[in-house]
Order: structure tokens, then sequence, then C-alpha cells
């Protein structure tokens, strides 16, 4: 992983756990898809909690000076994508998250652990 990459990566999960995301899981994907090298997963007990993950990773990655080519899903709350280019953060609605069960559909993919910035 880029140094940039790695970065933008520990400061996403980082900022979950201080909001006290659901299972912040990190997926390497490079091997799978040309888009994007890493998937971040995570999800909120509610749709308000959904709108404070999207919302304080969005600042604290701002902050740090990465910013994302879109976001999609923020006005439904039940699944945020966040496009950074090489990785996609994924905010969920956790009973979304269990429905779409993307660590299956991708369990192939190297899971991470990262230590926090």
């Amino acid at each position: 992983m880029t140094d940039p990459v790695l970065d933008l990566v520990k400061r996403a999960v980082a900022t979950a756990d201080e909001k006290q995301a659901i299972d912040p899981v990190v997926l390497d994907v490079s091997e799978h898809l040309r888009i994007v090298d890493y998937f971040v997963i995570l999800s909120g007990a509610s749709r308000r909690q959904v709108s404070t993950l999207v919302d304080e990773i969005r600042l604290k990655l701002r902050e740090a000076g990465h910013r994302p080519l879109r976001v999609e899903g923020a006005e439904e709350g039940e699944w945020v994508l966040i496009d950074y280019g090489d990785v996609a953060i994924h905010v969920f609605l956790d009973e979304t998250r269990r429905f779409y069960d993307l660590e299956r559909l991708w369990s192939d993919a190297p899971r991470l652990s990262v230590v926090q910035a």
C-alpha cells in the first residue's frame, strides 16, 4: 500500500472507531478489481449514525488532504459509498450491511489489519 493510500485507510478506520462504527473491515480487492484497491466496510446502528460516520470520515480525510471523487447514497442513509479512487468506503446501516454481505461476496479478498493513525 502506498503511503497516501495507507494514510487514507488508517484515518478512515480510526475515525470510524472514534464514532463507534460497527465492525470496520478493510479488504484488499486489488487482485479482483481494476478500479479500486481497497474496500473499507463499516456500519452504523441507525441512519443518524451512518450520516455521522460519513460526515466525520469525509471531514477527517479532507483535513488530511484527501478529497472524494464522488459520494453516493448519502440522502438515503442505508448504504453510502465514498469513492476515493484507490479506496472505496462503504458505510452501511447495519441491517443493510447484513443483507448485502460484501464480506461474503469478497470472501477471497485478504482482510487487512490496520494499525490506527
